[in-house]
Parts: structure tokens; sequence; C-alpha cells
């Protein structure tokens, strides 16, 4: 008990007094509208010239979820709203529909292309922040993204969404500009995406879409054998070899020739934990009770405990072969982040205590030496051991979502588990 409060005192005290601060004092941009997402290492602007929809909606999020739960005493739902402004009046299409996917600082339209992925935290962040503020132009543009993608985007044929559009939502060629391929980032985004739409909106054909995609995850996405998320497919669902996409996110270390060593048999602990967490949260908007995924829960989580924890140094490896092998040693900040909250599902819900030993292990590693408390976010990738490898403290793919919904979302289950 005093271990798990502990644990709560810190998450409270690094969201309140570091992490929200830094970005309430530095992201509103008031000039041009929307946020400035890029800080270096030492907190100041880096001076990037583009705004992306991913870390622009990510924002939104941020502010609309930490007013949700309570924090930032009103400041956060104007901040929110004041990013909404930006998405509604300068990134949407107005022709053609959906949002471009970058901008310069002052809202000019630099690429125009409709990326499935950005379209997922659309969705997500829309919804939050009308369940958080209650205006109804979250949901409604939220409603319209989901709309634009059953439209353009379902494979009718083999299931699941295409993910790379151009401006007119007609699908991008093969190869690196990923028209033939889908992901498993997208559609685990889309599922998260989709339960927050149907929190917000309660709608029959949302709750519908909500529960086709989480048996299309656990079907076609996650290893037959192991549970464990593959991350790329050909259109029909075929294991495709993992590569590089013309428009990038997430994970920047592929070799000179776009694609990863072991390019078929990989997995991400941080997304298989990711995973587990957002579909028990799924389950409980949709009001299904967890045994009826228990299996999949528990191999990812087992899978992670087993393989993806670093019992030596703490923290979470970056991505291993699906039967065990580990491959990337290093300590990339977001997969600390998800574990953070699965782990703490995993001991609230089945209650073994090798759960809470691994977010202790992965809370440790978090609380010494992920995050830059003197400047208050955390860094973007350590060594195993924890020295720094990049030290930015913000881009367009490490902006505030991960760190600042750990701490969010950690507080509640700590909480209910002290409250047991």
């Amino acid at each position: 008990m005093k271990k798990l409060q502990t644990y709560r005192d810190e998450a409270y005290h690094h969201l309140t007094q570091e992490l929200l601060p830094f970005w309430e004092t530095r992201c509103v941009d008031r000039e041009n509208g929307g946020f400035i997402t890029h800080f270096d290492k030492d907190g100041n602007d880096s001076g990037e010239d583009e705004k992306s929809l991913i870390a622009q909606s990510r924002t939104v999020f941020t502010f609309s979820s930490a007013h949700r739960a309570g924090y930032g005493d009103g400041r956060f739902a104007d901040i929110a709203r004041h990013g909404v402004d930006f998405m509604l009046n300068t990134m949407w299409d107005p022709e053609h529909g959906g949002f471009y996917w970058l901008m310069n600082r002052k809202g000019e339209v630099t690429i125009d292309e409709k990326i499935v992925y950005g379209h997922s935290f659309a969705i997500y962040s829309l919804s939050e922040y009308t369940l958080a503020t209650g205006d109804p132009r979250g949901l409604e543009y939220a409603e319209k993204v989901f709309d634009l993608l059953q439209k353009y985007a379902v494979d009718t044929y083999y299931g699941g969404y295409f993910e790379m559009f151009h401006r007119d939502w007609t699908l991008k060629g093969p190869g690196s500009a990923g028209g033939d391929r889908k992901t498993l980032d997208a559609h685990m985004h889309l599922m998260e995406a989709f339960t927050t739409l149907y929190e917000a909106s309660g709608r029959e054909i949302h709750r519908r879409k909500l529960l086709e995609m989480i048996e299309l995850l656990i079907h076609r996405v996650t290893h037959p054998e192991y549970g464990t998320g593959i991350p790329q497919f050909w259109a029909d669902w075929r294991v495709a070899p993992q590569i590089k996409f013309d428009i990038i996110w997430g994970w920047d270390r592929f070799s000179e020739d776009g694609q990863k060593s072991a390019a078929e048999d990989n997995t991400s602990y941080g997304h298989n934990v990711e995973f587990a967490w957002l579909l028990m949260h799924a389950l409980d908007v949709l009001g299904i009770p967890y045994s009826q995924y228990e299996n999949q829960l528990l191999q990812s989580f087992r899978h992670a405990i087993a393989h993806g924890i670093d019992w030596e140094y703490g923290g979470v490896y970056v991505e291993g072969s699906h039967a065990g092998e580990v491959y990337d040693r290093e300590k990339e900040f977001w997969q600390q982040a998800e574990v953070l909250i699965g782990m703490l599902d995993a001991y609230r819900v089945y209650g073994d205590e090798k759960y809470l030993e691994a977010y202790d292990a992965t809370h440790r590693f978090v609380f010494d030496k992920m995050i830059a408390h003197e400047v208050g976010e955390w860094k973007p990738l350590l060594t195993r051991q924890g020295e720094p490898i990049w030290t930015h403290m913000s881009h367009s793919w490490k902006v505030n979502y991960h760190s600042v919904r750990a701490m969010v979302q950690s507080i509640v289950r700590l909480d209910k588990l002290l409250a047991q």
C-alpha cells in the first residue's frame, strides 16, 4: 500500500508540477493558431517550421483529457479549444474533406495527403474534446472523419482499412507510398478512436465498427500462436516485410534500404501492452466483460513480462521476435508510457504480483532515467542502461500524448488500487 501511494505521489507531482506546466507555458501559438510542438533538450523552441496533423491532434487530446480528468482549473479546456479552432479552420480540407497531413507554422499546406493514421487521432482527439468540454464541434467533425473513412478507406473485400491516400482520397501507389499495405499501428489507433467516438456519440454504427475492429485486430493483426502484434501486412492480410513509408511515423531506425532487419518477425512490446489496455478500455465502454477476451489479454501481458521487461536495468525494450528473442534493447519513451498503464491494469484485474513488479521496474526507470525533471518532459531514446541517445523534448512524433496520458491514466488506476 505504501509503495502504491509513493508511485501515485510521484506521478501526481510529475504531472502537475513538471509535465503539464511544460506544455501549458510553451505550446500555444498565439500568432498563427494551433500549437508549437518542437522543443530541444532544454525545452526551447527548436524552430522547425511545421505543424503536423499528428502533433496538433495529439495536443488537443492531451489538454482535453487532462481537463476531463480534473486538472487545470478550466485553463486546459481553453487550450484545447484553441487547438480545435486551428484544426477545423485551417487544417480541414473544405473541398475533399479530411485533414491535411502537414502545414508550416503559418498554416500553409505543405503535404496535402490524407493519411488514415493521422485521421485516427483526429477522431480520438475531437471526440475526447467534446466529452471534456461539451463543445459539439468536436463530435461533429469526428463523425465527419469517421464517415469519410467508411466511404473511401474501408477495404470491402479483405476487411480493414487502406491507409495512404492523395488529397482527393484516391489510393496511393504500392511500395514505400504505402497504398498496398495495412499496419497494426493504424488499426490499433482506429480501435482507440472508435472507442472514444462511441463513448461520445452512443451511436450504433460506431459501436458496430468498434466491435468489427476488435475482431479484426485479434484474428488478423495478432500472431495466431503468440498473440503478439504483427506490424505490417499486404492488402489481403498476408504478413509483409516491415518497410519505411514515405510518410513516416513513429520509428526512424531503419536500415539504409528502408527495410528493417528481421522485417517479417518482429513485434513491439509497447504496442502489445498498449493494445491490451486499450482493448480493456474499449470493453469497458462497450459494457463487455474482459473474460470474453481473456486469452488475448493474458497473451499480450505475459509476452511482455517474459521478454520485454528489462529486469536488470528496468524499463521496456523496443522489440523482438514473436517467439521471444530480444532484438532491440534500447529504451524509447512511448513503450515505457504504455507499459505503465498496461501493467497497472493487468495487476488490477488479474492480481498477479509479477505485473506490479513489471510496473515498478518501468516506473523507476522512467522517473530515475527518462524524465528530464529539470525541464519537465521525457527524453525520447536511451540506451539499455539509461544513457541518452536522442535528447530533444518534442517534435512531431514525440509530443505530449504518451507522457501525459501515462500519468493521467496511471493515477486513475493507482487510485483504484489504493481504494481496494
